[in-house]
């Protein structure tokens, strides 16, 4: 199977599906007849070449093995009479159902986890055992996650249907935010040897895309793809070719991908052109000012924080604080950031995270506490799960030892 026939099914997945749950309104036995339909395309396609019209093969021959297991189901037998007799239409429609899909995958009733499996499977393509991989649990234990999240969709008794009004406009929050968290676990894995898991980061993208492609005049869905895309600019200078982390101030941004940077950053101009800002808005327009310092000592700091101040109004939260502490450092001495960061100690969320542990590390160490700063890193590195996280932390605490 060639790298493009492998894109391809993962393109057309949601589609197919999206079909058969339009035409037969059952979740779970649709989604294995369509994973059924991709199996049989990745033994087929290799030797007999791609058909003409790859989705409507797709569709035709998930639809018939759907019929064919309505027709085993013995305790389904009032179905069977109606299924068996149907016949598989030559016409598949053109519409594409990929973002009824998600937005019901990102069903309210489903915790922020089952979301995300059941986004990863139904919408991108990935298999259970990939998903597992990808979060650190046993095959069986995400399974189960994405079995009872089918269910729970089910009892809630949704209709394939793009909700409508402030349903829409909540649910499609919802639905951001679980490939925010896609993408970030792929970019930055929270444990594990590997710091970037390339599979994430790049299912991420592409059903943002997908979705910026149907709602192409929502400024937080044109801030978010301009987020991921600035991001996942700085991929190949984020380690060494040992592993090591590279933070961004002493990334060689010779080696960023300026056709992403470029792509990210005229979407941060679409984005900030509309009536009102959000949180994802501001995030890509902090990273683009990244993006566009050709040396980490260019960096507008001033600008960051402002951006950071904006963004601590409109979606209060600790790890916003945090950054503006890091910009307000940059910006007017490190002695600023740590009364900043002060104001974070009696906050339960960030209570021994090891990104503040590590900040503040950072900031003492530039006003020469060595002791405090050594002490610090030793404390983060312990509370991370990351290896790569771990490793330079610890490089860093070694640094003031000598």
């Amino acid at each position: 199977m060639t790298a493009l026939a492998e894109n391809l099914l993962r393109e057309l997945t949601p589609q197919v599906l999206g079909v058969l749950i339009r035409r037969h309104g059952q979740f779970e036995g649709c989604e294995d007849a369509v994973q059924e339909a991709v199996l049989a395309a990745a033994v087929r396609w290799p030797a007999e070449g791609v058909p003409s019209n790859p989705r409507g093969w797709l569709v035709t021959v998930a639809s018939r093995r759907f019929i064919d297991e309505m027709r085993r189901d013995h305790a389904r037998r009032e179905r069977e009479a109606v299924t068996a007799a149907e016949v598989v239409p030559d016409e598949v429609p053109d519409t594409d159902d990929s973002l009824v899909l998600l937005f019901l995958c990102c069903h309210p009733t489903l915790t922020p986890a089952s979301q995300t499996a059941l986004t990863l499977r139904a919408v991108g393509g990935l298999t259970t055992a990939e998903i597992a991989r990808a979060f650190l649990v046993p095959e069986a234990t995400m399974a189960a996650r994405i079995s009872r999240a089918k269910q729970r969709v089910k009892a809630a008794g949704s209709s394939f249907s793009l909700p409508e009004g402030p349903e829409r406009d909540e649910r499609l929050r919802v639905v951001l935010h679980v490939l925010y968290l896609i993408f970030n676990e792929g970019y930055t894995a929270s444990s594990g040897r590997r710091l970037y898991r390339a599979d994430l980061a790049h299912e991420a993208i592409r059903l943002v895309r997908m979705v910026h492609a149907q709602l192409p005049e929502d400024g937080e869905v044109t801030g978010l793809l301009a987020l991921m895309l600035l991001t996942h600019a700085r991929r190949s200078a984020r380690m060494t070719a040992s592993g090591d982390l590279v933070p961004l101030t002493e990334q060689d941004r010779s080696r960023w991908d300026r056709e992403l940077i470029d792509e990210g950053i005229d979407l941060v101009k679409m984005a900030l052109a509309g009536p009102e800002l959000g949180p994802y808005q501001l995030q890509a327009a902090i990273t683009a000012t990244h993006a566009s310092a050709v040396t980490a000592e260019e960096t507008n700091w001033s600008q960051v924080h402002a951006l950071y101040l904006i963004l601590e109004r409109i979606a209060p939260n600790p790890v916003v604080t945090l950054n503006r502490a890091i910009a307000l450092a940059e910006a007017t001495g490190p002695l600023a950031g740590l009364a900043l960061l002060a104001t974070l100690d009696g906050d339960e969320r960030m209570a021994g995270h090891h990104r503040l542990l590590s900040v503040r590390a950072h900031l003492l160490e530039k006003i020469g506490d060595r002791a405090g700063a050594y002490a610090d890193y030793r404390r983060a590195a312990k509370r991370t799960a990351s290896i790569a996280e771990q490793r330079y932390l610890e490089s860093r605490a070694s640094r003031l030892r000598t």
